[in-house]
């Protein structure tokens, strides 16, 4: 079962079914991440192939994680897949 974890604390948790692999990043569906761990921030990025990617801050307790988390709201055509579904990095350990 795909788990994204920092600071101790569960952040997401999907079904093998569930999650989507790309680029070996694990994409989690955005019901399976704790909403109330996630801050978002102004970031962006543009990959050419999924497009404009937002992030959000990990916050657990007072500790925060700036920019750890990331989705593609309205992705292109090729990574459609993973529509407003959230990866981590930085840090926080995701394990399949």
């Amino acid at each position: 079962m795909p788990t994204a974890i920092w600071n101790n604390q569960v952040i997401a948790e999907a079904s093998e079914s569930e999650a989507v692999v790309v680029e070996g990043n694990i994409y989690f569906p955005r019901h399976c991440v704790q909403q109330t761990y996630l801050r978002r921030t102004g970031k962006e990025t543009v990959c050419g192939w999924k497009g404009v990617a937002n992030y959000f801050d990990v916050v657990v307790g007072d500790q925060v994680n700036p920019n750890a988390a990331w989705t593609y709201e309205h992705p292109k055509d090729a990574a459609r897949q993973i529509s407003s579904f959230v990866a981590f990095w930085k840090g926080v350990t995701v394990v399949a």
